[in-house]
């Protein structure tokens, strides 16, 4: 691989580009289109999987062909009026409900970390005990960290020991050198007298014996813990075990975005702007930021009953 190819390949994430190729790949070979491809092909392309595919499927698919032709010199037939209209089109007929991750809520997040702390608690005196209590911190920390500080999970994913400042009694700064939206950037996470973060990293940090290399990583069945991050994609099996656990209830609608908007939710209930939560949180857009906040009353009934007057105010005679 040449220099120029290893700074082009570092400028797009690992998950975007094998979303690509396997974009790629559906076109050529289960749907057997030919690349470069007319702006007729990628057409027929769309009206063969419209309704079996998700719209945001369909928009990612022509994005991986769109920049295939781009890297490869040819013109992008992606944006032909006809390709348009008929992304338009299955737009209009096939209408897609955005499915979004429940947030998880405070409440929730007490439950599970009541949970982790008992298990966490007592002295640990076999294979058993250890692999329990060493699970338990690694999700604690996981799931403060990513409620406190509005992580994704492939940010969870790759934070790593040697990234960490703690201050005792104070909190904790995380470097990471790139985001989906910015190359590098300082996290602040606050040191609380409950549900705190940077006493979960401690306790995890200790218990795994971790002075360098990925901070949240696999624990196999003897409770050894791995040299290798989690998996993204291991998240929300972890997340949904743990809820169960605790008796939540369809843990089906839960994902690692719940993290994210359960904080998102939380902090906007607990009366913080909309610019400081987009600044602690790193959205440039107002849009993408109002996405992640559930409403405390979404059908705005608190509004409406303070607004009905009080049943004696009726005077008599008054039509019902």
């Amino acid at each position: 691989m040449s220099e120029i190819d290893r700074y082009i390949q570092a400028a797009t994430r690992a998950n975007t580009r094998r979303s690509y190729q396997s974009a790629i790949r559906h076109f050529e070979e289960e749907w057997g289109g030919l690349l470069p491809a007319t702006a007729d092909g990628i057409a027929r392309y769309l009206a063969d999987y419209a309704g079996r595919l998700a719209l945001n499927t369909l928009r990612l698919r022509l994005a991986a062909l769109s920049q295939w032709h781009r890297d490869q010199g040819f013109p992008d037939p992606t944006k032909a009026p006809v390709v348009r209209k008929v992304l338009r089109g299955i737009g209009e007929l096939h209408p897609a409900r955005e499915q979004q991750a429940a947030p998880l809520g405070i409440g929730h997040l007490v439950r599970l970390d009541s949970m982790l702390a008992e298990r966490l608690a007592g002295e640990a005196e076999t294979h058993a005990d250890h692999a329990r209590q060493r699970r338990a911190a690694r999700d604690r920390a996981l799931l403060l960290l990513g409620f406190w500080r509005a992580f994704r999970g492939d940010e969870l994913g790759r934070l790593r020991v040697e990234w960490l400042e703690i201050r005792v009694g104070e909190g904790m700064r995380i470097h990471l050198p790139r985001t989906k939206t910015t190359q590098a950037r300082d996290y602040r996470v606050p040191a609380l007298s409950r549900l705190c973060p940077v006493t979960a990293t401690q306790d995890w940090l200790r218990l795994g014996g971790l002075t360098q290399g990925p901070l949240l990583r696999r624990i196999d069945r003897w409770g050894r813990v791995g040299e290798a991050a989690l998996h993204p994609n291991s998240l929300i099996p972890l997340l949904r075990r743990l809820l169960r656990e605790a008796g939540i209830a369809e843990v089906e609608r839960y994902s690692a975005h719940s993290l994210r908007r359960g904080f998102a939710t939380w902090a906007s209930a607990s009366d913080w702007d909309i610019k400081t939560l987009m600044d602690y949180v790193g959205w440039k857009d107002l849009k993408s930021a109002m996405r992640y906040i559930e409403e405390s009353d979404p059908f705005a009934r608190q509004r409406f009953e303070r607004a009905l007057p009080p049943p004696s105010s009726a005077a008599p005679g008054d039509p019902a």
